[in-house]
């Protein structure tokens, strides 16, 4: 696979947004196979699968880069500027060698270290360059006064022949298209994301339900936490999820929690009946009874609280029922029966049902209607489908480092757009 080379003024464990970013892609790509290379002018080792090459030239700090930068602000271009670009060439191509592309975060279009963007746009001949324009110098009003209508400030507005042009919103792509004099098309938006598992620390067991079950691809995900026993009701909660998905002809799923209770013999063929009912209903790939993978400690269902879009509780017989309270700490919706212990606890801020004679249908109706609703609902599905790190490493960075191998000619901005 190819060798990507990753470039930026500063990187990992240095805070900021395009550093976290850059951290995400390298650790995306190496999860992906992908042998990735982070040059920066400052940072330090941040994953073991992830070489770092730090060059403090390559940096906006270094002293040099300072005494220049103070020269080029007052528009001056002096002897000082060339050499520096020329020893930064010199050690920039050292650190590009045998790398197969690189994504040049903000040094294409912002003027942090000039000679850094000069002698990149001297090697272009040398490896493909992806320019990840996350800030445009030109089009910042705060950064005017410290740019000329002469070469190397140019740099910073010129199409760069056969380089890839992405930005992080439609915003930017259309500020950086009118600046280049390209279309909007031909520049690619790739957004930043989010990781689930690094936002809410994940546990161990989390995140192999996750990688077993792709949870977070679904369109709904109904939490029950319980053991199968029968005063539990867990068959209604199956035939409430084949109406929900019904209905909505969406990929909803159910998370059942707990193991088969120790303290009733006849448990054991209450599990059989209930795999019996998931088959019957087509949902073996729906409802997930997860003890399977282990009883989860207190952090994996705080997980799965984070996770859920709904709590799901039809028990017939509870003393309490504190998954209400759980449910309403994590600001889940709850649907729940209609039992005295739980509408002591949820009053009129949960939706109850009959888990007797109540119709799974008319249930189901109500699930699907309020979560519709729901805004944050729908952005959090938006978010966690769209939106995470491994999708969009997947789904957009991969496919356009692969196009790399079938670009037309040299001069030519490619169309990137998804």
């Amino acid at each position: 696979m190819k060798r990507i080379a990753i470039l930026h003024y500063a990187s990992p464990p240095t805070v900021g947004g395009v550093e976290a970013t850059i951290a995400y892609h390298a650790r995306g790509l190496a999860d992906l196979g992908y042998a990735v290379r982070v040059i920066s002018g400052s940072g330090y080792d941040f994953d073991t699968r992830v070489e770092t090459r730090v060059n403090p030239l390559f940096g906006s700090s270094h002293p040099e880069v300072l005494r220049v930068k103070s020269e080029l602000d007052a528009g001056i271009v002096s002897a000082q500027f060339e050499r520096l670009t020329d020893q930064i060439t010199i050690d920039l191509r050292n650190s590009l060698n045998g790398c197969d592309v690189c994504l040049a975060h903000n040094v294409p279009s912002l003027h942090k270290n000039l000679p850094l963007t000069a002698a990149l746009a001297r090697l272009l001949d040398s490896v493909p360059v992806i320019a990840w324009c996350h800030d445009l110098a030109w089009t910042n009003p705060q950064y005017l006064p410290e740019l000329y209508e002469a070469y190397p400030w140019t740099l910073l507005r010129e199409r760069w022949p056969g380089v890839r042009y992405v930005t992080v919103s439609e915003a930017r792509r259309s500020e950086l298209a009118q600046m280049l004099g390209i279309t909007a098309e031909q520049v690619a938006v790739i957004v930043p994301g989010v990781d689930p598992a690094r936002f809410f620390h994940w546990t161990a067991m989390t995140r192999t339900l996750e990688d077993e079950l792709c949870l977070l691809d679904a369109d709904g995900l109904l939490l029950l936490p319980a053991r199968l026993t029968r005063r539990k009701n867990i068959a209604l909660a199956l035939r409430i999820l084949a109406e929900v998905r019904r209905q909505s002809g969406q990929d909803f799923r159910l998370i059942v929690t707990g193991p088969p209770g120790p303290h009733n013999p006849s448990n054991p063929g209450y599990l059989g009946e209930l795999l019996t009912l998931r088959r019957d209903l087509g949902l073996d790939d729906a409802a997930h009874f997860i003890y399977t993978y282990g009883v989860p400690d207190d952090d994996t269902m705080a997980n799965l609280y984070q996770m859920a879009d709904a709590l799901l509780f039809p028990s017939e017989q509870e003393g309490f029922g504190i998954p209400i309270l759980e449910a309403g700490l994590s600001g889940l919706p709850v649907f729940c029966a209609d039992i005295p212990p739980l509408r002591q606890t949820g009053r009129d801020d949960v939706t109850f049902f009959d888990p007797i004679n109540g119709s799974p249908a008319a249930i189901g109706r109500q699930i699907v209607e309020t979560l519709r609703a729901s805004s944050a609902y729908r952005l959090r599905v938006r978010v966690r489908q769209s939106y995470r790190w491994d999708v969009i490493i997947r789904e957009q960075i991969v496919p356009m480092l692969e196009m790399l191998d079938y670009a037309s000619t040299p001069g030519d901005v490619v169309d990137l757009a998804p």
